[in-house]
């Protein structure tokens, strides 16, 4: 059994729609909030990798946790990202965020410089006793400097505003380890796993939940995922995961981060906008490449239509393909002028 307010489930890292000058598209940003919590998200988590923080200011991410905590009015828990590049503007962060409401805050370990274990436990350590809100730590070794065993153990012995960690690097071995070194001193510390690829492995293993990109997309998919994990119907559960991974490839690998899980939100009904990270023209054409090929596998679950055209059957060739959108294109004109 889980201690109570301790963090679990899934936590969604969720985009940020963006208006046509770019800018905060705060009504799309609210209907995309309440969607997300009417299809059973465990959780909010704003202003994280997915929600492209680096690329907002910080007044923008004040802004943008205002919105998010307004229109939640507590209904599921918020863990807001304070990834700042300092302790200074991460201490400011979290008392902003800790009057807003927010349940707790994520906070990376220092990113550019490349630092000790040493220098990431005296970060964490100043940051836990002078913060009003309790800290997760948030271990992303692919841009920050990484959080190794000993000093996750160090923290969480040490301080009790730290409660949990997520851990984005993928590594099962190394959540087991964690969970080994802090649950039986800590059994009310949190660990959440932010790759979606080892979701249900992840759980298997002990973790409480994820924050999960790829919940911003098919929330429906990860809470299925999560619940069938945790209820031991593994057969179930591993095809679903099975169904995740391609899914969440396609969105990481196919387009710069986090543009396939944009492109993928908008197939959803939302109007998302362009991202802030300018793209070539090629790019913009295999954006919408990407964008044919995530609706094909939305569409195969239920969440979305077909395109135009419909989607290429397994083992169907490109020119096959191309001759049934022309048979099909003709067909749809012939009906719209009566002949078919």
């Amino acid at each position: 059994m889980q201690p109570q307010g301790k963090l679990h489930g899934i936590f969604t890292p969720n985009i940020v729609p963006l208006d046509s000058r770019g800018d905060i598209h705060e009504g799309e940003l609210r209907r995309y909030v309440d969607w997300l919590i009417a299809k059973g998200v465990h959780g909010l988590y704003p202003n994280g990798s997915t929600g492209e923080f680096t690329r907002f200011t910080a007044e923008e991410r004040i802004r943008i946790m205002a919105i998010i905590t307004d229109q939640v009015r507590g209904r599921v828990p918020v863990l807001a990202g304070a990834a700042e590049a300092n302790v200074k503007e991460t201490l400011r962060a979290c008392e902003a965020y800790h009057e807003m409401g927010a349940t707790a805050v994520a906070i990376v370990a220092p990113f550019y410089y490349k630092l000790s274990p040493r220098a990431v436990y005296a970060y964490f350590k100043e940051i836990a006793d002078n913060t009003p809100i309790d800290v997760t730590l948030y271990n992303i070794p692919l841009f920050a400097s990484p959080i190794d065993v000993p000093t996750v153990r160090r923290l969480a012995d040490e301080c009790d505003k730290v409660i949990g960690i997520k851990d984005s690097s993928g590594d099962i071995p190394h959540m087991i380890r964690m969970i080994q070194a802090i649950r039986p001193n800590r059994p009310d510390f949190s660990f959440m796993t932010g790759w979606d690829a080892a979701l249900m492995p992840m759980l298997l293993v002990g973790c409480d939940g994820g924050t999960n990109a790829s919940s911003g997309v098919v929330p429906e998919l990860t809470r299925k995922l999560y619940e069938l994990t945790m209820s031991l119907k593994l057969d179930e559960a591993r095809q679903l995961q099975y169904d995740l991974v391609t899914l969440f490839d396609t969105m990481l690998y196919s387009a710069e981060f986090p543009d396939g899980f944009r492109a993928a939100v908008k197939l959803r009904g939302f109007d998302t906008g362009v991202g802030r990270q300018p793209i070539s023209t090629e790019q913009q054409a295999d954006l919408a490449t990407l964008s044919n090929t995530l609706q094909c596998m939305l569409a195969s679950h239920g969440y979305t239509d077909e395109p135009i055209g419909g989607c290429r059957l397994p083992g169907q060739s490109p020119e096959t393909e191309e001759v049934s959108l022309i048979v099909q294109s003709v067909l749809a004109e012939l009906k719209i002028r009566g002949l078919n």
